[in-house]
């Protein structure tokens, strides 16, 4: 099975994640943002994973730790989650639209974390949560998965249908970069023989 449960305290942050890959799209999300809320139940859903996040943060400062500590422990449990990443299908890419926005994403399960962010918005806030915080959001995700994450929004106008289409982006190409491919008969998609 592949699933796995991180958890991770700070002085500013308590984070327990559990996550698997083969799920349904259940969630139970409680970060205590509720704009991350709403967006990591997306991801969940689009992915097809079963995601469990509770957060305890320092909100009384801002929602920044909360946040990034987040992308953190989620990234890190998908990387446990996949083990030695024998028979995935490594790469995949999208376009996806929502509403007036359309956005591209490409993940390379690498080992080499890297990303690339090209989405901008156009106010500092979406509700109460700092727009910002999107992109902190996936850097710590990216980093802590050990992927290469390409994030581009091509046009768009309206602040949460962006950060929307990013965060469906990154669970549909997510749930191909993870599939078993049969093909691969479980080795290791590298020449190189490990990720």
């Amino acid at each position: 099975m592949r699933t796995a449960s991180i958890s991770r305290r700070t002085a500013e942050t308590d984070v327990s994640v559990s996550i698997d890959l083969d799920g349904t799209g259940k969630a139970e999300i409680s970060t205590g943002v509720g704009f991350l809320d709403h967006m990591l139940e997306l991801f969940a859903r689009h992915g097809l994973f079963d995601v469990t996040i509770k957060v305890e943060g320092d909100l009384h400062v801002d929602q920044h730790h909360t946040t990034e500590d987040t992308g953190i422990a989620l990234g890190q449990a998908i990387a446990k989650a996949l083990g030695d990443k024998r028979g995935i299908a490594r790469y995949a890419d999208i376009h996806l639209p929502m509403d007036e926005t359309l956005s591209r994403i490409a993940i390379d399960i690498s080992g080499r974390p890297f990303l690339v962010f090209r989405t901008s918005f156009r106010v500092e806030k979406i509700g109460q949560f700092d727009t910002e915080l999107v992109r902190e959001f996936f850097q710590a995700f990216a980093m802590n998965a050990g992927i290469t994450l390409h994030v581009e929004t091509l046009y768009g106008d309206n602040a949460h249908h962006i950060a929307e289409s990013v965060f469906k982006g990154l669970a549909r190409t997510l749930r191909k970069a993870v599939a078993i491919d049969p093909r691969e008969e479980g080795r290791i998609p590298s020449t190189k023989g490990s990720l």
